[in-house]
Parts: structure tokens; sequence; C-alpha cells
């Protein structure tokens, strides 16, 4: 599914849709710059090249909504209001990160905008986000949860459970499959028995087959409200395939050789979002002063948000001792 000129979302939200993209691509090259002056230790996984996913979900939902996200989670959070130096200071292992510091780039969590967290391990999240789906239909909030997953997901066990059993109770959750084409190091098509590995899946739980260029932020937007609408109607689940591409290896550690240069080449140059997207405000006449001036605006927030990262004191020690279930102590297993 692609966009052209007669396809008018309206400006209010191209706009909004812009100066989201630029948010989470800005911030995330930020993070690779922090990388590397050795001020953000460690791996991380980044989604630079998929942003038009997060900020078409993150200009749609409403407060009150939930989102649950993987590893490659900063775009999710951000998306939902998340604050900059929140995200980088997390990264940086600062005070001021969304979890103080302790959760780091994998655990990303912010339950007052609805991000209920990042999770490391495949899969693992889409259970618990039929958790927060059903408390919403038994409390009649019309509240939606969303749930972003990879690829590889879609040959977890866990994926399959889940949308049965969301389709069973009719829950008010959207899935949400980024294929970005690898898992990890694995090309997802040489170890999938179908050619789309969440949409092909759908019809097994009475779902509608739905795949979009997820790069293309107005095709993605329209898909997502569809979606979102239909669960705070009280319509059930949806599953989406948004059709992507990670412009650098799965983390920090990969230098991604396993993918074809001609490949990446297209995917870079012709289908980057923020690229194309740029085109496409002036296909609709948007003034170009206005697109350059909610671009430089974005890149000051992020030069701010930076210098508040940096300033923000390493956690102390007595850090460990806050937020946890139990003292360490043997007492608390009798």
């Amino acid at each position: 599914m692609t966009s052209n000129i007669n396809d008018d979302i309206g400006e209010s939200n191209r706009l909004k849709l812009w100066e989201m993209m630029l948010k989470l691509r800005l911030t995330e090259k930020k993070a690779y710059d922090l990388f590397l002056q050795n001020l953000i230790k460690g791996t991380s996984h980044l989604a630079l090249g998929q942003e038009a996913i997060g900020a078409s979900f993150g200009v749609l939902l409403e407060k009150g909504d939930y989102t649950f996200c993987t590893y490659r989670g900063h775009n999710h959070t951000l998306a939902r209001g998340s604050s900059i130096e929140g995200v980088l200071g997390e990264l940086m292992g600062r005070q001021c990160g969304l979890m103080s510091g302790k959760g780091g780039s994998m655990h990303l969590t912010d339950i007052d905008k609805g991000v209920m967290g990042s999770y490391a391990i495949i899969g693992a999240h889409i259970p618990i986000a039929n958790g927060t789906a059903l408390a919403a239909q038994y409390n009649k909030t019309k509240a939606v949860t969303v749930c972003f997953f990879g690829d590889g997901t879609t040959n977890i066990g866990a994926f399959h459970e889940a949308l049965n059993m969301a389709q069973i109770w009719k829950l008010p959750i959207v899935f949400v499959c980024e294929n970005n084409l690898y898992m990890e190091y694995t090309a997802i098509a040489d170890v999938t028995a179908v050619e789309h590995p969440a949409a092909d899946r759908a019809s097994a739980y009475g779902m509608e087959k739905i795949i979009v260029d997820g790069n293309d932020a107005d095709a993605m937007f329209r898909v997502a409200q569809k979606a979102i609408n239909m669960a705070r109607d009280g319509d059930g689940p949806s599953l989406i395939e948004a059709k992507t591409y990670r412009h650098s290896g799965h983390s920090r550690a990969d230098p991604g050789k396993y993918r074809p240069d001609e490949e990446v080449k297209e995917w870079v140059e012709n289908r980057d979002p923020i690229k194309t997207y740029r085109q496409r405000l002036k296909d609709f006449n948007v003034d170009e002063n206005t697109i350059n001036l909610i671009e430089e605006d974005m890149i000051k927030q992020v030069e701010a948000a930076t210098e508040i990262a940096k300033a923000s004191p390493i956690p102390t020690i007595d850090a460990i001792y806050t937020d946890v279930w139990a003292d360490g102590g043997s007492e608390w297993h009798n």
C-alpha cells in the first residue's frame, strides 16, 4: 500500500508526522554519536529507517492507551511523548533517565505515558499486552493497546497463542509486525514457510490480511487509524505487517555484512522515510520554510536534551536498593 498526491490525510496530521519522525531520527542519531563518544556503554538496537511506523501510532494514540515494544524500542517510547532527555539519559545511565539510569536501552518504560516496557526476550511481551487490553475491555475504558514486534517473533509460540486469545475475546489490541526482513542475522524468508510472516498467518485467527509500506508515513497513518478505531469501537484486534528496513546492523556490534550492498543502498537512498516524506510535503504544497523550521526546532530540542542528560549525575550506589520487590535477604523466601 502506498500513498499518492490524491491521498490527503490533512496538512495538520502531515506536519505532526514530519515533526514526530524527525524527533525519532534525530534522537537516535544523537544516541549513536554519544556511543562513539563513549558516553553510552554497551550495546543498543537502533531503528534508524523505521521511523514512520512509530510516528504514525504516536500521532494517533490517546492518553490512556498502552504501548508494548521490543528491545528496539527507543522510537516507540519517544513517540508516546516520553522526554528526549529521559531516553538519552537512560541510555547514558544517568539519574535523569526514564528509570533513573537502571534499565538501559532495552528496558525503556514510562508508565505515565502508557509505555508499558521494552522487552528483551523475543515475543515475551505479546501475551502481556493482551492483559492491558483485557483490563480496558473489562473496565470499559475504551483504551487501546498496541503491541510492536519484529518479523522473527512471528515464529515464536507466544505470537500465535496471543493472537488466538485476542480474537476469541475480541480484545481492543493492535498487533504490529515491523518486518525489516531480517531476524538478527538471518533473512526471515529463509526460515519461514510463508512469504508474509505476519499477514499470511492472520487468516488462521480470523483476522484480515494487512500489509503496508511501513516507510510510507501516510499509508502507515491510514492503516493505523483504521486499526485503532476498530479496537476502540469494540470490534476486536488487528494484525498489521509493516514492511520496513533498518539502516544499520541488528545492534551496535553488528556491521550487517550479511545484507546485499545493493539492497541496503536501495532502501537507504530511495526508501528512507525522512527523505521521501520531505518530498511528500512539497508535493502537497507545504511551504519549504515551514518544513525547515520544524527540522531546525527539533535539532535544537535534541541538542538541549543532550546537554541536560550529559549534566545529569550517575546514580549513587543506594539506587540498587530502590524499585525492588525484596531486600535480597533469605527471610523473604520463608
